[in-house]
């Protein structure tokens, strides 16, 4: 049975003005289970994540910073929204989200975490909507426990995964793999172990086929025994900042393909969502939506 993490907090943090980019965290599951792909008993709400096991990854000050509400204006305006108490509940509960998914998957093959995917948090400052950042936590909880040995991340949202390349770039038992637009934030890259820059416009058949050829890459190279996929849906031609030409077919078969070679070499992956950002937000939902129909296809619930 595949797991999801989803809570209520996921959707309800923000002043009306960020609200539309948070409905997809209600709608996914509700989809979900109105056509039956998943019932309540594949859904688990997590707790917060121990304070101990984020300070593995994250710097104590800035953690400090984020519980005491004392980030400067210059911080907020980084991380794209005001700060608030809900808001620092709701990341926690999100990384312990993928970090439990990391157990389901171990015991089923894959588990998703409904939100996640926050790439752009940094050790020491949030960045990009993205206030700490839950496949560096969750990888270095696996590492602690002597989970996993070669933890592979397959980040295929149109950004750039800048935090996590800078949380693992002296860890050689985390390998980062970033396949992004090129001219698309963060404007200011950093190193991952591997970078895809896309050029803009870039259509589907191009786009499978780097894809399918650096995973046969890294499933081969690297041998993981843990993958974290980054499913973001802004690859998608609807999408108002992704730019790139992706229909939703080809991001359906992109997630086919990833779920396909984890299942091959028979690698537990959690998958987190990441952003999506078309002006309908029924694309959004529906491209999301195939990640989860796939996840149960594929791993044979």
């Amino acid at each position: 049975m595949v797991k999801i993490a989803y809570d209520s907090i996921y959707a309800h943090p923000l002043p009306e003005g960020h609200r539309f980019p948070m409905l997809k965290y209600e709608l996914i599951p509700e989809q979900l289970l109105h056509e039956g792909t998943i019932t309540r008993e594949n859904i688990f709400s997590p707790t917060p994540c121990a304070l101990e096991t984020v300070l593995w990854t994250h710097d104590a000050e800035y953690v400090d910073k984020l519980l005491q509400q004392t980030l400067s204006a210059s911080e907020q305006r980084k991380i794209g929204f005001p700060q608030s108490s809900a808001l620092t509940q709701r990341e926690l509960i999100i990384t312990q989200g993928t970090i439990d998914c990391c157990h389901y998957a171990m015991q089923f093959g894959a588990a998703l975490n409904v939100a996640g995917g926050t790439h752009h948090a940094f050790a020491d400052r949030g960045e990009g909507f993205c206030l700490l950042n839950d496949f560096g936590v969750a990888a270095n909880y696996l590492l602690k426990k002597q989970l996993a040995q070669q933890i592979l991340i397959i980040d295929l949202d149109v950004h750039q995964g800048n935090g996590t390349a800078s949380l693992f770039a002296q860890e050689p038992r985390v390998f980062t793999f970033s396949m992004h637009g090129a001219h698309n934030y963060p404007f200011h890259k950093e190193q991952s172990d591997l970078d895809i820059p896309l050029p803009d416009g870039i259509e589907d058949e191009a786009y499978l086929h780097l894809l399918q050829e650096n995973l046969i890459q890294l499933f081969n190279q690297v041998k993981p025994d843990f993958v974290f996929y980054l499913s973001g849906v802004d690859i998608l031609s609807t999408d108002k900042f992704g730019k790139l030409k992706i229909s939703m077919e080809g991001c359906k078969q992109r997630d086919a393909m990833v779920f396909q070679f984890c299942k091959q070499y028979k690698t537990p992956v959690v998958v987190a969502m990441g952003g999506g950002y078309s002006p309908d937000v029924r694309d959004i939902v529906e491209a999301h939506c195939n990640t989860f129909r796939l996840a149960n296809t594929i791993f044979g619930v």
